[in-house]
């Protein structure tokens, strides 16, 4: 069904009035779709891939090659969500959009899950792989970097805890 502004009140949950081209250090959470577990598995805090979860975290690291004003930084891979801090630089105004780049992990990494699904038996998604949406937080100094860092780092660590887990004790 398409987007009908009279019927569907979408609201944004992007900063008001902020300019997503502008340089800067940017912490994105994308949660996989019904939060189902795909990607995969915490054992006693350490992440162990699925070959679903290796593609995913290969598309994520090849964005620089598509986006050259984009670097990374921490990144994980979790059983049904990823994070990750992505870096936007270079000369402003930019075209490329902290949602171009967002857009562009959520589309190349579905196809290539459609495909897994098609040619290695990787579990079937209803609808779409992620969720519509994202997660993100604009990180305006050392110290809340440094934060988001260590937050990504102990991710697996807090598993258990998480409130993206659906199993959680």
């Amino acid at each position: 069904m398409p987007f009908d502004p009279n019927k569907h009140k979408r609201r944004s949950i992007r900063l008001k009035g902020y300019d997503y081209r502008s340089s800067g250090v940017y912490f994105v959470t994308i949660v996989t779709q019904g939060r189902a577990l795909l990607w995969a598995d915490v054992c006693e805090g350490e992440v162990i891939l699925s070959p679903a979860g290796e593609m995913v975290e290969q598309v994520w690291t090849q964005l620089p090659e598509r986006f050259p004003r984009v670097s990374l930084d921490a990144f994980v891979v979790m059983p049904n969500h990823v994070h990750g801090l992505l870096v936007l630089g270079g000369i402003e105004p930019s075209s490329t959009a902290l949602s171009d780049v967002v857009g562009a992990f959520k589309s190349q990494s579905t196809v290539n899950y459609t495909r897994g699904v098609r040619e290695q038996g990787w579990s079937a998604f209803e609808k779409r792989v992620w969720q519509s949406n994202y997660f993100e937080r604009i990180l305006r100094n050392e110290e809340q970097l440094a934060r988001a860092q260590g937050y990504i780092e102990q991710n697996p660590e807090n598993w258990l805890w998480d409130h993206e887990n659906p199993i959680q004790p």
